[in-house]
């Protein structure tokens, strides 16, 4: 018999001892990543399933705050009281997002697994078969009854196209993400950080209402969430959003 050289070890499957044991490490943070994301699903109530530790592994991978796009917008005005930010007004251009509609119990849930079927969307499951980017914020737009005292539970939570994808944005493999066109629209801003629920944002409205002081200048039952901090995040950098009227 011939004798094996040192080599055909992994000459045969074509993996050297330093690739297997890249690919090893890759496999042990695929698996740390998704079972963080699990246990943060478990505190909203929402399932991960296995299916997204990649998606999870590759937005983790491409989430350098340098990387990530902020939806272009313009600053109409900044109103301070004693150095602290009240609020901006800001004109955001007519553009394309990718948006799914969700009806959980909670909000939290719906905004986890619209997250996450957003995500599979970015992460190559388009007609592209391309990695999308990151832009921010992340939206949700939520709905109040008419006296503004509680949340509805239907909720839509978008992506906003990277501009290089305006003109021609990749069609999402899941029949349940649309692509709509947003008309321009001038908003009015302010941050808050932590989490979001039902309780957080319903106290936000009121506040923004409260400095606006003039009700007739916005949408009365349609607000919007813009997260700048994925969901697993436990300080989330947010903003509430008032809808000027048209």
């Amino acid at each position: 018999l011939a004798e094996e050289s040192p080599d055909s070890a992994y000459h045969g499957n074509g993996s050297s001892p330093e690739e297997e044991e890249a690919e090893r490490m890759e496999d042990e943070e695929q698996e740390r990543l998704l079972s963080y994301w699990q246990s943060v699903g478990r505190g909203h109530q929402v399932d991960v399933p296995r299916d997204m530790a990649e998606p999870i592994q590759q937005l983790t991978r491409s989430n350098n705050p340098q990387d990530r796009r902020t939806v272009p917008f313009t600053l109409i005005q900044r109103k301070e009281n004693l150095g602290d930010l009240l609020y901006e007004k800001r004109q955001y251009g007519k553009a394309k997002w990718a948006c799914i509609k969700m009806k959980e119990k909670q909000y939290e849930q719906s905004i986890c697994l619209g997250f996450m079927k957003l995500m599979r969307y970015i992460c190559e499951q388009n007609s592209s078969g391309l990695y999308l980017g990151i832009t921010i914020p992340i939206v949700t737009i939520v709905h109040t009854n008419a006296s503004q005292s509680e949340m509805t539970r239907s909720v839509t939570v978008a992506y906003y196209l990277p501009e290089v994808l305006q003109d021609e944005p990749p069609q999402p493999f899941d029949p349940d993400i649309i692509i709509e066109e947003w008309p321009s629209t001038i908003v009015y801003s302010r941050g808050f950080r932590g989490i979001t629920n039902e309780d957080s944002i319903m106290r936000e409205i009121n506040i923004l209402a409260e400095i606006l002081e003039s009700p007739e200048l916005y949408l009365q039952d349609t607000f919007i969430i813009a997260g700048y901090t994925n969901p697993a995040a436990a300080n989330r950098h947010n903003e509430i959003w008032f809808l000027e009227r048209p």
